[in-house]
């Protein structure tokens, strides 16, 4: 039997195009917003403005606030902490809150290609891989790097 596949995406470096370029090469269908706040200094990814972006190329958006990290957790990861992000998201993930919407998030990505997206552009050193682990343990997984 196919294992499901999750994809994740970051948005550091890259341009609008570029990213719904990746999105659309994957198909993917949907993607999977899990920042906790869904603000950026980058123009076009912001919530509305990249829901509006993904609407125009047939991607649906969903913002999981609760799966998002934590501002203890973004510090850690700014800092390069990466054991103190781990410790606190996982917290995070206790949370009925983000209990939750990760359930929301697997029926989600059982029914269609979702990806998870995030800023960081190495998943290595983002919530998203965590995530994917913690709530999608199953599935396989494809990076994209716009």
């Amino acid at each position: 039997m196919t294992r499901p596949t999750i994809w994740t995406i970051g948005y550091e470096q890259t341009t609008m195009a570029d990213f719904i370029a990746a999105l659309s090469a994957a198909g993917v269908r949907i993607v999977a917003d899990v920042r906790a706040i869904a603000a950026s200094r980058r123009p076009g990814f912001s919530k509305t403005a990249l829901a509006a972006n993904l609407a125009e190329a047939g991607i649906g958006y969903r913002h999981f606030r609760a799966l998002g990290t934590p501002a203890a957790g973004r510090e850690a990861a700014r800092a390069g902490r990466l054991q103190d992000l781990k410790r606190i998201y996982a917290s995070q993930l206790e949370l009925p809150e983000a209990l939750a919407q990760g359930a929301a998030l697997g029926d989600l990505a059982a029914e269609q290609p979702t990806a998870l997206l995030c800023y960081e552009r190495d998943p290595s050193c983002c919530h998203r891989t965590l995530l994917r682990k913690a709530v999608l343990p199953d599935y396989d997984y494809v990076d994209l790097m716009p």
